[in-house]
């Protein structure tokens, strides 16, 4: 630390260490300065600028230092020195103890700021980075977040300083105006029936409404802004119109029919999206095909004689397609028109925020949901445009079984391809560039997966970088790094399948006409209420994100839908709060909530409570005995914080657990519930159980061992309240 930052660092200690010697606190305290107010009126009437300083100055380093204490203070200047001084000392004041916290956050704290307050620092440096200074004046005039924590957060960014004090002044000079007021009309009070002036319940009045008006008008105008130079239609056709009939679109279009409103889907492609036709349902339908061949090979642990079977892949993927068909009466055409949704096959082009283009027909709608979804990622490594790269979307058309499939990417998508593949007879080898398999996952569940991955006979090469596809006579191979010992690997193979993450369809349908922006990860940016830049506009599922599931895109639709056929009245907040998900290998990895690294990176204290699975009875009867279940708790409480199962069935299990974050309940409430027995779900009571063992109350056991011993005492019988019948004194 150099000299600077030393004094800097020290003047602050001193500072705190002063407040807390002194107890300043017991100054700032509302009944003991209306009880010095007469005297600290008649100093300001003596000496009017000199209070006047003494006051600034005291507010400036109030606010420097974020001690508390300046809200007391703005009302204290409205009682001292009146709306127009009061107002005029505390604005500059203010802004200027604002912007002496925002350097001194810049140039000394920012690692210290990053580290205590960096989870509740994201939605601050997201909204700065997408609005810049239009949203610290919205933070100013409207505080979503504490003025010391906007103060500090700002000095983690590049905000110029010149900006972050015009900003600020002009900012927070309506709510100090509020404050001053209320402070005047308070220092008038001398007696309880004032309490009941007009004038003192209009100051506070206006305090409460402030934040509502202030809200009403700062929206008014973002949609004012972004509104311009677009011409609204006088009349609709619809009510909504939805653009892509994947599951966000599919749910939107039916909560919508569900409440009687007119709604259009607009699907270029097929009906069903993604999921249906190539994500979720055939990818599920390979892993069904891939475990009976893993079933056969133990016949011998079930009591069978050897079982042989030749796998025929076409015939494999042929049932895929069945599967994907016979699911498919459940996204049609015929069923939602049956709903009330009049369905549109065409390539939908939004042309303002109230029309939509298809097949020549111009649309006009009250409110527009975007879910385009996503597509696979095709990295840019050179020589790919050479092996016919496969991806989760067209790996389905595969009728000829690769002996050799080289993956690249680990996460769910490359694992259970990996897997499915390498048990129905390929030889599969598995690039991954991160340590472990499943990164988002813990490395105690990654492992998991790796070494089930091994037992069916996957190469696993992890920390290795994809550098370039070759073709050496009439052979495909990749030259990969290894990250670990820096050298390079030649793999071959007969196919690749790029498993590499997926990418948001953000272009082809208007976005860019309407301005939409994107995020740096590629998906559509849109506000809490999954609204874009306009009020009308929204997107749902992959193509917006955080999370790119089925089951999100859905959620995400109620939402969305909501708020746009009844956000006049009320408008509601997506929730990501409980968020499952599971990856379908064998074992299954499934996830609620927080894990153990997040954990530590949030800074949120933690309990750990595991069960194995090889304790559990069904699991052994099953021939399932591996994997765990671990719960994150509350340090002493039995509040959920996180849940990860690795387990056969652990997509099943989980939901238990996702019903006990959403609604509150604990440990204590899943240990008393009654589980089937012989079942997998018993784990869920057991891993409870070890929870409540190491909370046991150890002294009250010692206790009751005590009297336990006691009462097997002769001793003991003479006071019992009662004899056995038969029994002589």
């Amino acid at each position: 630390m150099d000299t600077r930052k030393a004094a800097l660092l020290s003047i602050i200690v001193l500072a705190l260490a002063g407040w807390l010697f002194f107890d300043l606190d017991q100054y700032l305290d509302l009944s003991s300065l209306k009880a010095r107010q007469a005297a600290l009126t008649a100093q300001v009437a003596a000496s009017p600028w000199l209070a006047g300083g003494l006051f600034s100055l005291l507010y400036v380093l109030l606010t420097a230092l974020s001690f508390p204490g300046a809200a007391l203070l703005t009302l204290v200047a409205g009682a001292l020195f009146g709306l127009l001084g009061g107002t005029l000392l505390v604005s500059l004041a203010s802004t200027l103890g604002a912007t002496l916290a925002m350097l001194s956050s810049r140039f000394l704290l920012r690692d210290w700021v990053q580290a205590r307050f960096g989870p509740r620092l994201v939605g601050i440096n997201q909204g700065l980075e997408r609005e810049g200074a239009a949203y610290l004046f919205a933070l100013r005039l409207v505080p979503l977040f504490p003025f010391f924590l906007v103060n500090l957060a700002m000095g983690l960014s590049r905000l110029p300083t010149r900006t972050y004090w015009w900003v600020s002044q002009v900012g927070m000079l309506p709510g100090t105006l509020v404050y001053v007021n209320a402070g005047r009309e308070l220092g008038q009070l001398d007696s309880l029936g004032g309490i009941l002036a007009p004038d003192l319940l209009g100051a506070f009045a206006l305090l409460g409404v402030l934040p509502l008006v202030t809200r009403t008008l700062l929206a008014r105008f973002k949609a004012r802004k972004a509104y311009a130079g677009w011409r609204k239609p006088k009349v609709f056709e619809r009510n909504l119109v939805v653009i892509g009939a994947g599951s966000g679109g599919l749910v939107s279009a039916y909560i919508a029919a569900a409440v009687k409103a007119g709604v259009s889907l607009i699907e270029k492609h097929k009906m069903g999206g993604d999921c249906l036709n190539t994500g979720c349902v055939p990818s599920k339908a390979l892993l069904r095909s891939a475990k009976l061949a893993n079933e056969m090979k133990k016949a011998a642990q079930l009591g069978f004689k050897p079982i042989s079977a030749e796998v025929d892949f076409a015939a494999v993927m042929q049932r895929v397609q069945r599967v994907v068909a016979d699911v498919a009466p459940h996204d049609s055409i015929a069923r939602y028109t049956e709903l009330g949704v009049q369905v549109i096959e065409g390539e939908a082009q939004i042309t303002s925020p109230w029309t939509v283009q298809v097949n020549g027909q111009s649309l006009t709608t009250r409110a527009i949901v975007i879910a385009t979804g996503a597509r696979p990622r095709v990295p840019n490594i050179p020589g790919i445009d050479q092996v016919a790269a496969l991806t989760s979307d067209s790996v389905w058309s595969l009728r000829e079984q690769p002996r050799r499939l080289l993956v690249l990417g680990g996460g769910p998508i490359g694992c259970e391809l990996a897997q499915a593949f390498q048990r129905l007879g390929s030889a599969v080898t598995l690039v991954q560039r991160n340590r472990q398999l499943l990164p988002r996952e813990d490395l105690q569940a990654g492992e998991a997966v790796a070494a089930s991955l091994r037992a069916d006979g996957v190469t696993l090469r992890l920390q290795h970088q994809a550098l370039r596809f070759e073709v050496r006579d009439g052979q495909r191979q990749l030259v990969c790094r290894n990250l670990s010992d820096d050298t390079e690997l030649c793999i071959a193979f007969d196919q690749v399948l790029l498993a590499l993450g997926r990418e948001a369809n953000v272009e082809g349908f208007g976005a860019q006409t309407l301005q939409l922006a994107v995020r740096a990860d590629g998906t559509l940016e849109v506000d809490e209420h999954l609204a874009t830049r306009f009020a009308n506009v929204f997107a749902v599922g992959d193509v917006t994100g955080p999370h790119q599931f089925t089951h999100v895109a859905a959620h995400q639709a109620w939402f969305a839908v909501v708020n746009a056929l009844f956000g006049s009245f009320k408008r509601f907040k997506v929730d990501y709060r409980v968020i499952p998900w599971a990856t379908f290998t064998d074992p299954q990895v499934a996830r609620v909530g927080l894990n153990e690294q997040q954990a530590r990176e949030q800074g949120i204290a933690y309990e750990v409570s595991c069960f194995a699975l090889d304790e559990l009875d069904r699991a052994i009867a099953d021939e399932a005995a591996h994997g765990y279940i671990k719960v994150l708790s509350e340090p002493g409480r039995d509040r959920i914080l996180g849940v990860t199962i690795v387990a056969e069935q652990a997509g099943e299990l989980i939901a238990e657990y996702v019903a006990a974050i959403k609604y509150g309940y604990g440990l204590n409430k899943v240990l008393g519930t009654i589980h089937i027995y012989p079942t997998l779900s018993e784990a869920n009571k057991y891993v409870a159980g070890v929870w409540k063992r190491s909370h046991a109350p150890l002294a009250l056991l010692r206790w009751e061992a005590r009297f336990h011993r006691w009462r097997m005492t002769n001793r003991a019988a003479d006071w019992l309240p009662f004899k056995r019948r038969g029994e002589q004194s």
